[in-house]
């Protein structure tokens, strides 16, 4: 029997309103968010995460006090490794997170000790990004020291489990709505745009190419893709989602807002979206404003993860489960792979 550790990667939230400022702290200190060297870019986010404090103490708040990212994400490791409890090795799935415990370091040092045969990186953000994804990846090489032949999934904006997931959310929604005309707002994260135009990333290819699979399957007539949380002076991806929303009032339709790059609820859906966004809709006059529920622990959901787990044991070092990116991109992990072989 063979042991076979997999890693879930996701970005953290504070436990409490005591931890907001250290993780604003460490999130603005990742060079893959502020691009600055470490002589500029470490004041400024001892700046910033002092300056948004208790903006972010007040929404966290929203939500008891701190994220439900972690224990959502224990959930999500526990029903993975019962959907991976078929297989004859012996498997430990284990949480990393970028900003806030469990951090990076704590968990490679819990493979290490596992003595894993093989290990599986599996970030939980379905597209790739330099700011999430590579970040994480890039944080894990420097910590993990511990055995195994490593195997990485960089991506699956399209997995078949993914979409059937994101089908159920949207069907279960607008049979809420009836009659009423609805269209249908993907919600990304946003990113500047310069990290697409300047760094090669895959990122918003991903975003379209799962949002059209998602409406292709959903059968959707009316839907469009919008970006969510942009903050600073620079141009971020859009239209923004408060803009998306402001159209659908123009056009006289209500919305049903899926936040399709995200796997799990935290402050960017039960806030961002549940209340700012839902408080803007009303002001609008937009009605209905549905929201699609994260996949969370959806079985077409774990079901994806355990088959990307599956693929990515037969198969490269680093690659996607699915098809990727669909085109070259200088930020893709397996590209570069493919460029140095």
């Amino acid at each position: 029997m063979s042991r076979l550790a997999v890693v879930l990667f996701n970005l953290g939230g504070p436990d409490g309103p005591a931890d907001v400022r250290p993780f604003l702290q460490n999130l603005f200190s990742d060079p893959a968010i502020i691009g600055l060297p470490a002589f500029l870019r470490l004041p400024l986010a001892r700046f910033i995460a002092h300056r948004r404090e208790k903006s972010a103490q007040a929404n966290y708040a929203l939500m008891g006090g701190g994220s439900p990212l972690l224990p959502g994400t224990f959930k999500q490791a526990g029903a993975l490794q019962d959907a991976l409890s078929d297989s004859a090795d012996e498997v430990g799935v284990f949480v990393a997170m970028r900003y806030w415990r469990p951090l990076t370091d704590e968990t490679a040092r819990q493979v290490a000790d596992f003595a894993p045969d093989e290990v599986i990186l599996l970030p939980l953000y379905p597209q790739f990004s330099t700011t999430t994804t590579a970040s994480s990846l890039e944080a894990w090489a420097e910590a993990y020291a511990g055995p195994g032949q490593v195997h990485t999934v960089c991506c699956y904006p399209e997995a078949p489990g993914w979409i059937e997931a994101q089908t159920k959310a949207i069907r279960a929604e607008l049979n809420k709505a009836g009659d009423q005309p609805v269209r249908v707002l993907f919600s990304a994260h946003g990113v500047p745009e310069k990290v697409i135009t300047g760094r090669g990333d895959p990122y918003q290819v991903q975003v379209e190419a799962g949002c059209a699979a998602v409406a292709q399957a959903a059968g959707l007539s009316d839907w469009s893709i919008c970006y969510q949380s942009r903050v600073g002076p620079m141009k971020w991806l859009g239209p923004s989602t408060p803009e998306a929303i402001e159209q659908a009032a123009a056009d006289k339709v209500g919305v049903l807002v899926v936040p399709i790059a995200f796997v799990s609820e935290h402050i960017e859906t039960l806030v961002e979206l549940d209340i700012e966004y839902a408080h803007l809709a009303e002001q609008l006059g937009v009605s209905p404003y549905l929201r699609a529920q994260t996949p969370g622990t959806d079985r077409s959901f774990i079901r994806a993860l355990a088959d990307a787990v599956r693929a990515a044991r037969r198969g490269a070092a680093i690659q996607p489960f699915g098809p990727g990116c669909g085109g070259d991109f200088s930020a893709c992990p397996c590209q570069n792979r493919r460029r140095v072989a």
